[in-house]
């Protein structure tokens, strides 16, 4: 028996799939929304682009966004009594509405 990976990707098989309907290229729009600071946000990772790719743990989080970093966002999640940051591309996220 060999060590398991823990690569940054590892145990993501079913967590980062796509439904056979959502395949292809994604939407120009999701590309070019604009963030602002303290603008909430969806941690929604598309797993056919890597480039600025959240680690797996973020995936499905709510998050502040708290800054830009050229095309990418820094974006500061909770998790229980923590505050974490991270630096997300666009393709990444998604805007939430508020009530």
């Amino acid at each position: 028996m060999g060590k398991r990976s823990k690569g940054y990707r590892s145990r993501t098989r079913y967590l980062l799939r796509k439904k056979p309907k959502e395949r292809g290229k994604i939407g120009l729009s999701r590309l070019l929304q604009e963030y602002k600071v303290n603008d909430k946000v969806l941690i929604d990772i598309n797993p056919t682009i890597h480039k600025g790719m959240p680690h797996r743990r973020f995936h499905g989080k709510i998050g502040v966004i708290k800054g830009q970093r050229g095309r990418s966002y820094i974006i500061e999640v909770k998790f229980g009594d923590k505050v974490k940051e991270t630096i997300v591309r666009p393709e990444h996220l998604k805007p939430i509405q508020l009530k």
